[in-house]
């Protein structure tokens, strides 16, 4: 019930903010010429098989289907779509699926060279940003699961006001235990990393975050080379280290707690 109250609230602010709208400031105009400008932001939403109903959700609530996510793409500078890798056994009948649902709605990215697991996540996401970074030139590129809803319009003003930040790195920032114990849900294997007090640097939250063009070039450009941890938003924080980037700790990607004016809400 209260999942539900939830959802008809994030629902109705979603809808006040498609009413309202958003136009990329370097998205002006509606000519074909416009209309293949550089993106502002390519999100990937991180699915897996099994998960077909959070995907109809997500294309009902906020990121549309058809000539509805093409406008957003050539009005908004905002592209979307989901992201999955490849069943163990190749071809088989989740492969099949997803493949028909892609060709239904052509929204997906999938990485032939990826087997979906859940401990692999965090390489999914390091060659989401990679294949991503080759395939669009866009101003900024954003992970997102798929039990998040996004008020699109609020992130494209947001993200438009770090257009000066070459290196920036955007999402709720935290830090948090590392977890030694092999039963532990969030076990970390490379727990001894991380020194005596065992406290992860700080990261943004793996709900949702964004990264500039510049810092998913490198990712890129070091895919072969960069490590991964347990977590995908660990392992995204870790490849910062050492580089001069701004984190930005930004409260509207806290999506664990929706309010009104924020980017994201689980549900």
């Amino acid at each position: 019930m209260e999942q539900l109250k939830k959802l008809t609230a994030l629902e109705t602010e979603l809808a006040a903010a498609k009413q309202e709208g958003f136009s990329s400031k370097h998205l002006k105009g509606t000519d074909r010429a416009d209309s293949r400008r550089k993106p502002l932001v390519v999100i990937g939403i991180l699915t897996t098989f099994g998960h077909k109903n959070n995907r109809d959700a997500i294309r009902k609530a906020w990121m549309g289907s058809g000539m509805t996510l093409k406008k957003t793409e050539n009005e908004k500078g905002i592209v979307t779509r989901f992201v999955i890798g490849r069943s163990a056994s190749r071809g088989d009948n989740l492969d099949r699926g997803i493949d028909g649902e892609n060709k239904q709605n052509n929204d997906f990215i999938i990485l032939d060279d990826h087997v979906e697991a859940v401990q692999e996540l965090p390489k999914k996401a390091k060659l989401f940003f990679a294949y991503a970074a080759d395939k669009w030139d866009a101003e900024f590129y954003a992970k997102v699961n798929d039990d998040i809803y996004v008020n699109i319009d609020t992130l494209g003003a947001t993200l438009a006001t770090h257009l000066n930040n070459p290196r920036v790195y955007i999402g709720c920032m935290k830090s948090g235990e590392v977890f030694s114990e092999p039963s532990h849900k969030w076990y970390e294997p490379d727990w001894w990393k991380f020194g005596d007090k065992k406290s992860y640097f700080r990261h943004a939250s793996g709900d949702m975050y964004v990264l500039s063009k510049a810092l998913a070039k490198f990712i890129s450009i070091n895919r072969s080379v960069l490590r991964t941890y347990a977590h995908d938003d660990v392992s995204v924080g870790s490849w910062f280290i050492g580089l001069d980037v701004k984190h930005v700790d930004e409260s509207k990607f806290c999506c664990s707690s929706w309010s009104s004016g924020g980017i994201c809400a689980g549900v």
